[in-house]
């Protein structure tokens, strides 16, 4: 993305109702399968500026991943120790490594070529009962300005993260759209900018006045909440799953996973 938008991150991403509302999200998947742990060893594969690590920090150790020195370097000041520099395409981990794996708004990127190559070093650096935490844009028909920021290679449908999780060797658990409530205003803002001058300056992730800000907060939250038991939203600005690896399915070496 641009290097601006990575000192925006850093500077709003514990306050602002978006990155709020996904954390929310997050935890709601996650807590099905992982209330009470705080054993687990967790890679946070594209952790950008490091808020989504200090939040997965309620699960066990968490380990950051970027490519980028920008987003390394801000991250290191929330944590330290704990980062790594490196492609989702070639984690340099051993195998069976990690619990979990999240891949928050990472594949979607023009720098990742071959989404199934990442989704293969996923699979190789998960222990046999881990999953994968994965999140990604919705709908090519929503590119944006803000796409454009952040160097938005696609855009994505329920139907494509779900051929892609199980043609490479993933059972999915659960898996939304979020973002669903906002939807009707945010998709008419989006296809509204089509028809002004693109605006370059003003990151599209610019903190809003508190009072908007937490009124944009509730709708994910209630979203949350409804998730958390199971449910499925239809539609919305992204596309959430959580998947296990396919013990039925070869790793590529000849052998099954047991």
């Amino acid at each position: 993305m641009e290097p601006n938008e990575y000192t925006t991150m850093a500077a709003v991403e514990l306050q602002h109702w978006w990155y709020g509302g996904m954390r929310a999200i997050n935890a709601a998947l996650l807590n099905r399968v992982f209330a009470g742990r705080r054993d687990l060893r967790i890679l946070d594969a594209g952790c950008g500026t490091g808020g989504d690590a200090l939040f997965l920090q309620r699960y066990g150790t968490v380990v950051g991943l970027d490519l980028a020195v920008a987003a390394i370097a801000l991250a290191r000041e929330r944590i330290p120790g704990r980062l790594v520099r490196g492609s989702v395409l070639h984690l340099p981990f051993a195998d069976q490594s990690f619990d979990l794996v999240t891949s928050f708004d990472v594949l979607y990127h023009r720098a990742v070529i071959d989404e199934r190559q990442a989704l293969a070093e996923v699979r190789r650096v998960l222990r046999p009962n881990g999953r994968l935490l994965l999140r990604l844009p919705a709908y090519e028909w929503l590119r944006s300005h803000h796409d454009r920021q952040v160097h938005t290679r696609h855009r994505y449908t329920a139907g494509e993260v779900t051929r892609l999780l199980q043609a490479n060797g993933f059972v999915i658990e659960q898996l939304t759209y979020a973002l669903t409530i906002l939807f009707p205003l945010s998709a008419a803002i989006r296809l509204f900018e089509r028809v002004l001058p693109a605006n370059t300056g003003e990151s599209a992730m610019a903190l809003p006045s508190p009072p908007i800000n937490a009124a944009l907060r509730l709708p994910m939250q209630l979203e949350a909440a409804y998730l958390a038991h199971g449910g499925r939203l239809p539609f919305g600005l992204s596309i959430v799953a959580l998947a296990q690896i396919d013990h039925h399915r070869s790793d590529g070496s000849g052998q099954e996973h047991k």
